[in-house]
């Protein structure tokens, strides 16, 4: 069940999909940056689902005061909002019958505020912190859920923000991002959170250990 706001767009992959693995797929064409946007997806699926992928996001890029608050507006109600209120309304299902699986993408940057994405790292922090408290409440029921984060990754991410964004990490490609995410799912015992890129988790790591009053100003001249 494929969901994002150009239906074309996903009636091609669904196509792509189908021919490719023999599968069924389901399109819901719908703009996540809508309130309530868990709860009316749930009205459409109402089926069981097993298995939720949180993906749609998008970063604004520059300093924080030449920015626009409706921009900044879009980014919280896409990459916050909703992250919360899909697994609102589909981790309950999973706790009652006691499977299924939640994954939150996150990013590198939620490890490190990142001057000109002030915005975005912020709200990747909130992802990464939101999910690990998830996955330990879940676990207990048998239900996993945890947050993937990829370093800078070639997708259409970087056509509306630009190349510079990739001071965190260097590229993936979604081939190696999705591998990550397979790997966790199929390990013995579930992670609060998982980096992709044996790089990227070593740099976030070191994010982590370096004074803000050094980091910052590291990063800012990076993506100036």
């Amino acid at each position: 069940m494929l969901v994002a706001r150009r239906e074309d767009r996903l009636r091609s992959l669904a196509r792509e999909l189908e021919g490719a693995h023999g599968i069924e797929c389901r399109t819901v064409p719908w703009d996540l940056s809508e309130e309530a946007s868990g709860r009316k997806m749930r009205e459409l699926v109402p089926e069981r689902i097993d298995l939720v992928v949180n993906n749609a996001g998008f970063a604004v890029q520059g300093p924080f005061a030449d920015g626009n608050a409706d921009d900044f507006e879009r980014l919280i109600a896409v990459d916050i909002r909703a992250v919360v209120d899909i697994c609102s309304a589909f981790l309950p299902d999973m706790i009652a019958r006691k499977s299924g699986t939640i994954v939150n993408v996150a990013s590198t940057t939620a490890f490190q505020p990142v001057p000109t994405l002030a915005v975005y790292a912020a709200a990747k922090a909130f992802v990464l912190s939101f999910s690990q408290s998830l996955w330990y409440e879940s676990a207990r029921n048998g239900v996993t859920v945890f947050a993937l984060n990829p370093g800078p990754t070639r997708t259409e991410f970087f056509d509306v923000i630009g190349d510079t964004a990739t001071a965190t990490g260097t590229y993936q490609t979604p081939t190696e991002v999705v591998a990550s995410a397979m790997r966790a799912l199929d390990a013995r015992t579930s992670r609060p959170h998982v980096i992709s890129g044996r790089r990227n988790a070593v740099q976030a790591t070191l994010a982590g250990l370096v004074p803000p009053r050094l980091l910052l100003p590291a990063l800012a001249r990076i993506l100036h």
